[in-house]
């Protein structure tokens, strides 16, 4: 007989991926609109009320479209690559807690699928992996500009990963944790204390960083190199097309929501939310809540994701690695020895 525990971690999980894919739609028509809005456009407004029903119509394109797979192409990675960045996009959500605890019948359930006590490393190992499906499939595509933007994405996302890592290292030290539950619950202040203490302000600079990495992971610009379209026509997915094409599109808006969650989990708090102490609410309600209020510190870094896009200008390849190799990781090893100095003397 199949436990109620186990019942509960599957509807969780179907729940968290159907979540993910209808935010991952949404931000689609979210981006249009955010780019019309900061240009002084209207955006989508065709399919349906107010192009509510854009990302339908633009899945159905992507389904409807004649899948093409190039005769000099090497065919089983070709079909691989997209596989792999969606699958990773995807696996780095179940170790995110979503919410407090919810108690059904006397019985207590977390909001989180998995409490890794290396949560943390869990999420950098995906990111690892996902890099493959890049790589992968800008070299099976055997076109020119395709291997140019496989390269480019593998050089940035290494070459950014190891600043990202380490002000992780400093974080660690200032929270004594690799849990993404523990380090959400231990940002939920105390009884008397009404503000939550969030992360990012023990560790500032290490959260600028952070940001500008995720940047960097997501292929967001102004770090967009590996698919720059004046330079590279599309870049690794020059040659994709129909639901292959689609894959590596949702993934980097999987991408984009998942890394506003996991800031939002380390530096603001996660599911927390000021005065969450003293409402005097029942705790089914405040976790309720705290949930709802995730989501819109998610939704808020995923339009942050958006401005940029539509602010700054794309750097050239040679300013992104002086930005990671000269100035984010020196900028992150001096966070490490100042938060390390502030433990030894306090």
């Amino acid at each position: 007989m199949i436990s109620s525990f186990l019942i509960y971690k599957l509807i969780l999980v179907v729940v968290i991926f159907l979540i993910t894919l209808l935010v991952a739609a949404y931000s689609t028509y979210a981006e249009r609109k955010v780019a019309a809005f900061l240009q002084d456009r209207i955006g989508p407004d065709r399919a349906g009320p107010f192009g509510i029903l854009q990302p339908l119509a633009d899945g159905l394109k992507f389904i409807m479209k004649e899948e093409i797979i190039p005769n000099v192409s090497n065919k089983f990675l070709f079909i691989l690559g997209p596989c792999i960045a969606m699958m990773t996009a995807l696996m780095a959500g179940v170790i995110i807690p979503w919410g407090g605890t919810l108690t059904i019948n006397g019985e207590s359930y977390s909001l989180q699928i998995a409490d890794l006590n290396i949560g943390i490393l869990y999420v950098f190992g995906v990111v690892s992996i996902g890099v493959y499906g890049i790589m992968i499939g800008g070299w099976a595509s055997n076109n020119k500009f395709s291997l140019l933007g496989a390269i480019r994405a593998s050089a940035q996302m290494i070459s950014y990963e190891i600043a990202m890592g380490l002000s992780i290292i400093a974080f660690v030290l200032t929270t004594g944790t690799l849990s993404l539950g523990e380090i959400s619950a231990m940002q939920a202040g105390g009884e008397g204390n009404a503000w939550n203490f969030w992360n990012v302000i023990y560790q500032p600079l290490g959260f600028l960083i952070f940001l500008i990495c995720a940047f960097a992971e997501c292929n967001r610009t102004p770090f967009d190199l590996p698919e720059c379209e004046t330079e590279l026509v599309g870049g690794y997915h020059t040659e994709y097309s129909s639901m292959k094409l689609g894959f590596y599109l949702f993934a980097e808006y999987i991408n984009m929501f998942v890394s506003s969650a996991v800031i939002s989990t380390l530096y603001f708090g996660g599911y927390n939310f000021p005065f969450m102490n003293n409402l005097g609410l029942e705790p089914n309600t405040i976790t309720i809540i705290g949930t709802g209020a995730l989501f819109l510190k998610i939704v808020f870094f995923i339009f942050f994701f958006m401005w940029i896009r539509w602010t700054i200008p794309r750097f050239r390849y040679d300013q992104l690695m002086h930005l990671g190799w000269k100035i984010l990781i020196p900028l992150a090893i001096l966070n490490i020895f100042v938060t390390g100095l502030i433990k030894i003397l306090t």
